[in-house]
């Protein structure tokens, strides 16, 4: 029987009556589920906070950090089960953790000690739900990720250890009603605790969607879905009943918070439909990410922030070859990222979303030409089937913006999306009137 997979992020288990609440959803279906697990919230930051602490040499500091995340547990440990049995056996783990945490108070700290410390939280989540699970008499085993997430020697994960690994540990355990594991913890190629980085447990979840064959990955989270708009920004948001992947990347590159676009490529590329749900909703549809291209649609608008533009200009970039490559190398050079570019004859303009090395940058370009720099920019997103065939979409949404300063246009890079790098103070303006115009018929 195929399986589903379903991830829930902090909030969905951050109060006791949440972890109740999963527990619920999880076992609702007929089919065997594999649930992933993030951190308690607040959990993870808590731990980071540790972890500065012991950076700076201030035990002190630390354990009072451990002591209040350790009252909180240990309360949430009597609140959540009935039984004296599991209240017992669980807080006699936490204390354990706990004893763990604080055993980093007094040794030499370095960032892999650091990794150790914030993989506690997924540790204390999963194991918490699963007690819950098992005094309720549903059949649950608890997977320690660290022993089949691993990623290889660049950082990426290594889909074929991962497979073959929770394969084999699959078909050791066989009839379990739920299997659960920690996300976004695992271990680098070395063999040393790490974790995902970007998309964290949501990354989890599809690789390990992949991993098993799922019918389907679900990313459970505190909102119905994408939107098709910012619903902070914007008044009369709808969620989108559908999506395909490369929809979903775009959405999720340039500001649709719910999803990291790394996340759910392993998912494209196997074929398996990644569905958005809400834990304060569950009868909500949410939204459907799959391989399905719905033609002649605009689907959604999304805005990223805190966005930087350059513009070079020189006057011997005309027939210069090697030009571009020199100025794209300095970026490289400063592992700082290009979101959007447009050339011309005597110049290129491009837009970063970090200022971390920008005079470094800006220094290195000017031996090329003549440098400008735009600070509080926003990158707004148009998305859905742009394909340039499709007559008058692209006129639809300049109409939209017919009122706002553009610094730059990009269109032509996917068949996806029409970006826009206007002032963060038309931001809110631009979102608005692109809704008005898009989706006042649709």
């Amino acid at each position: 029987m195929s399986m589903e997979v379903m991830k829930f992020g902090g909030t969905s288990v951050g109060t006791v009556s949440r972890m109740q609440e999963v527990a619920s959803l999880v076992t609702a279906s007929s089919k065997p589920t594999f649930v992933v697990l993030s951190a308690m919230s607040g959990t993870t930051n808590a731990l980071i906070e540790i972890a500065d602490y012991l950076y700076k040499k201030n035990p002190e500091g630390a354990n009072e950090v451990i002591n209040k995340l350790e009252a909180k547990y240990l309360q949430h440990a009597q609140d959540l089960y009935s039984t004296e049995e599991y209240k017992l056996k669980t807080k006699a783990f936490l204390l354990k953790e706990f004893e763990y945490l604080r055993s980093f108070t007094k040794d030499l700290f370095t960032s892999f000690e650091e990794k150790n410390i914030v993989a506690q939280g997924e540790i204390m989540s999963t194991n918490m739900v699963v007690n819950y699970l098992k005094e309720k008499g549903v059949k649950a085993i608890l997977l320690n990720a660290l022993d089949f997430m691993r990623t290889d020697k660049n950082g990426e994960p290594d889909l074929e250890f991962i497979k073959t690994e929770l394969g084999k540990i699959m078909e050791h355990h066989q009839g379990f009603q739920i299997y659960m594991t920690q996300g976004f913890i695992c271990r680098n190629a070395y063999g040393e605790v790490d974790n995902l980085l970007r998309g964290g447990s949501d990354y989890t979840a599809s690789l390990i969607g992949v991993a098993l064959s799922a019918s389907e990955i679900q990313i459970w989270t505190d909102i119905d879905g994408m939107h098709n708009n910012d619903p902070r920004v914007v008044k009369k948001t709808e969620a989108l009943h559908q999506l395909n992947f490369e929809e979903a990347a775009e959405l999720a590159y340039f500001g649709a918070k719910i999803l990291h676009p790394t996340c759910i490529q392993p998912a494209k590329y196997a074929g398996i439909p990644v569905r958005l749900k809400n834990t304060m909703e569950p009868e909500a549809e949410g939204t459907i990410i799959d391989n399905t291209i719905i033609k002649g649609k605009i689907k959604a608008v999304a805005a990223k922030d805190n966005i930087t533009a350059v513009k070079i200009k020189s006057s011997r970039m005309l027939l210069a070859t090697g030009f571009l490559r020199k100025v794209f190398e300095i970026f490289e050079s400063y592992q700082t990222p290009i979101d959007m570019i447009t050339t011309s004859e005597v110049g290129v303009s491009m837009s970063i979303d970090s200022e971390v090395h920008l005079n470094e940058i800006v220094n290195e370009l000017k031996k090329y030409g003549t440098v400008s720099v735009d600070h509080d920019m926003c990158i707004v997103c148009v998305v859905g089937d742009l394909d340039w065939k499709n007559l008058g979409f692209e006129a639809l949404v300049l109409e939209a913006m017919k009122s706002i300063s553009v610094r730059m246009i990009s269109y032509g890079g996917s068949n996806y999306n029409i970006s826009f790098l206007i002032n963060a103070q038309d931001k809110q303006r631009a979102l608005q009137q692109l809704s008005d115009v898009l989706f006042q018929h649709q």
